[in-house]
């Protein structure tokens, strides 16, 4: 039977351990010589200074601030009008130069004027004759116009005495049928608008001038409507509607 054999071998943990082991030994020695130490030393004295306390001071209202005033609204400066640029003053021609530049107008020939050529026995004769043509044209215009002029007036005398006579005849036919009052004095004049129909019958009678005296007015008012109807103009164009009739009491 064989014996075995063992080496012993050396651990190197035991080294660690036991290193440790030494270190906290020393520690525990150095904390037990200081602590004694510590213990047999008198305390030192510790002053303590008292102060009082202050009350607080009251917290002051803070009033809330007043609102800032709306800023005022800023108003645009309108921009200024730019002045307009004058215009430069035109330049001075140079009258002198220009002057100058300009050629001498040529003198113009002086033209004589033509003298007429005296009209030749034909045309003397064709001017004469227009002459009297022309003159005796003035003539027969004037008398063809005093004439025309003499017809009118002439007309419208005619038809003044031809107004006048039919006028005439129905203050006639109107005079028989007045009765004159007694008591009337003077020549006084009564004025009556007659109005008629074309065949003469009277349509109304109104006094627009009294003679004064009622009597005669009654009078010419009762022969006016009693000469209806009233004589009628020889031309038919002398009619007139309306009448404006005078009458006197001494008139023929």
């Amino acid at each position: 039977m064989s014996a075995v054999f063992f080496e012993d071998k050396e651990d190197p943990g035991k080294k660690a351990s036991a290193a440790l082991a030494a270190a906290v030994h020393v520690a525990l020695v150095v904390l037990l010589v200081y602590g004694v130490r510590w213990q047999t030393r008198s305390p030192e004295a510790v002053e303590v200074e008292l102060v009082r306390a202050v009350p607080a001071p009251a917290p002051a209202v803070v009033s809330p601030p007043e609102p800032e005033p709306a800023p005022p609204p800023k108003v645009e400066p309108k921009p200024e009008p730019k002045p307009e640029p004058r215009p430069a003053p035109p330049a001075k021609p140079d009258i002198a130069l220009k002057e100058k530049d300009k050629p001498k107008p040529k003198p113009v020939p002086k033209v004589e004027p033509k003298a007429k050529p005296e009209p030749s026995a034909i045309d003397r004769k064709l001017i004469d004759k227009d002459f009297k043509e022309l003159e005796a044209r003035r003539t027969q215009e004037m008398a063809a116009r005093e004439q025309a002029q003499l017809k009118a007036t002439q007309a419208a005398s005619a038809r003044s005495k031809a107004t006048a006579d039919y006028i005439g005849k129905i203050k006639g036919k109107i005079k028989g049928n007045i009765v004159l009052p007694p008591d009337i004095r003077g020549n006084p004049e009564a004025i009556f608008d007659v109005v008629q129909l074309p065949s003469g019958e009277i349509l109304s009678v109104k006094l627009k001038k009294s003679s004064g005296h009622a009597a005669y007015d009654n009078a010419v008012e009762r022969a006016i409507l009693k000469s209806s109807p009233l004589p009628k103009p020889e031309q038919g164009d002398l009619f007139s509607r309306s009448l404006d009739l005078h009458f006197r009491p001494l008139e023929e």
